[in-house]
């Protein structure tokens, strides 16, 4: 109970007050998208970033400085149709309460899906830390697609597969961490599942379409997409240890660059690339390699423990993080610890909980000095170390033998 109030008054302290008195960053760039198709402009122009900027300033979304659309997929720029006739800041507390009411609701899941208690099921959500209080200041929906990531476990637990396939559909087309289940229950051969999240996918995918047209889903595929899955972002450093991501250690480690990255540790820019393709190549393989043991020692059993993985392993291998993506593993990390608790795997566990909070609460002012200074560069990484120290834990453990 201690534990669980310090958690609150954290999150009261830098997550909630702060999104309910100032718009920051990410907010602007939802909301800007949305109000600029309701107010019927010129949505092929999204992804022009100077333009973009300017219709940040129009709709008084302060400097406008920064704004951007890109990455975003499209059906992101009707995320906050809802909320544009309100003043930003008005939108940005309807956002804040609604991330509430989610957090919420997928404690009291998280509370059925595993047999905790309250305080439980609460203490393991909050010790994602400041990945909630970012989601909330920011105004990420992360908070949402998280939710609804539990809300669609707990229902295929209930044998509902329908409403489970279009809670893992719903925010596919705009996050991609749903469709990793999704493709995990295609695998299992859940296809009402499937085919209701796909459904889900489609109805999506074409309502974009209509409304904003052919040509900036062209866009999309042909230039911010590819892009996207290898780290560079427009307007953002490539080199900067802020996405947390192989694909940007690499980088610094192997590319040079005179004013971004004077002092990599080895100068091989092939290396870079090659690098990037086999660790992520080597993590699907012992991934794969585990969850088809998992699943020898029945169906049933497997399930939890592979989304789990499944989960810790998408933030793994994603080509670019923030640090409010880490609430997306409430779900992946709660069937884990779980699972390890059931199978008397206690020090893995524990093991587990720590990690994660860790990275919930990492003091990362202590870590920053060292990027960008060669060889310790990798010191700059924890968020990245601590996901893969969770995930060979994980790994190492299901396939020790039992006494």
């Amino acid at each position: 109970m201690l534990l669980l109030l310090a958690l609150t008054l954290v999150l009261i302290g830098r997550g909630i007050l702060p999104a309910l008195s100032k718009i920051d960053s990410d907010f602007p760039n939802y909301l800007t998208a949305a109000k600029i198709v309701a107010n019927a402009g010129d949505s092929d122009r999204l992804y022009d970033n100077s333009w973009f900027q300017e219709q940040a300033r129009r709709y008084r979304m302060g400097s406008g400085d920064g704004t951007k659309f890109s990455p975003f997929p499209p059906p992101t720029a009707l995320l906050l149709l809802p909320l544009t006739p309100l003043e930003p800041l008005s939108a940005l507390r309807v956002v804040t309460g609604l991330s509430l009411l989610c957090l919420i609701a997928s404690i009291v899941l998280l509370m059925r899906i595993l047999s905790w208690s309250a305080v439980d099921a609460a203490v393991l959500v909050l010790l994602s830390g400041y990945a909630i209080c970012a989601a909330l200041r920011l105004g990420q929906p992360y908070i949402v697609v998280s939710s609804s990531c539990v809300l669609g476990y707990y229902a295929y637990l209930k044998n509902r597969p329908l409403l489970a396939g279009i809670c893992f559909g719903l925010f596919s087309p705009i996050k991609y961490f749903p469709v990793v289940i999704l493709i995990y229950f295609a695998f299992r051969r859940q296809w009402r599942l499937l085919v209701a999240g796909l459904a889900t996918i489609l109805v999506e995918a074409a309502v974009s379409i209509a409304v904003l047209g052919w040509s900036i889903h062209r866009q999309f595929l042909a230039s911010v997409l590819g892009n996207h899955l290898i780290g560079k972002l427009s307007m953002q450093d490539p080199f900067t240890a802020s996405f947390q991501s192989f694909d940007t250690l690499f980088r610094r480690l192997f590319i040079f660059d005179p004013s971004s990255n004077p002092q990599p540790f080895i100068a091989l820019p092939g290396l870079q690339l090659a690098a990037v393709i086999a660790t992520k190549a080597l993590l699907l393989l012992a991934a794969m390699l585990t969850l088809v043991k998992l699943a020898r020692h029945g169906a049933a059993s497997a399930t939890a423990p592979s989304v789990g993985l499944l989960g810790v392993l998408t933030l793994l291998i994603a080509p670019a993080t923030g640090s409010y993506y880490l609430v997306l593993l409430w779900l992946p990390v709660g069937l884990l610890i779980e699972y390890f608790i059931r199978e008397r795997h206690r020090v893995c566990a524990y093991f587990i909980v720590a990690d994660y909070a860790l990275i919930g609460f990492f003091p990362y002012r202590f870590t920053q000095p060292f990027e960008g200074r060669g060889g310790l560069t990798v010191l700059a990484y924890p968020r990245l170390l601590l996901l893969l120290a969770m995930f060979v834990a994980c790994v190492g453990v299901i396939w020790t033998p039992r006494r």
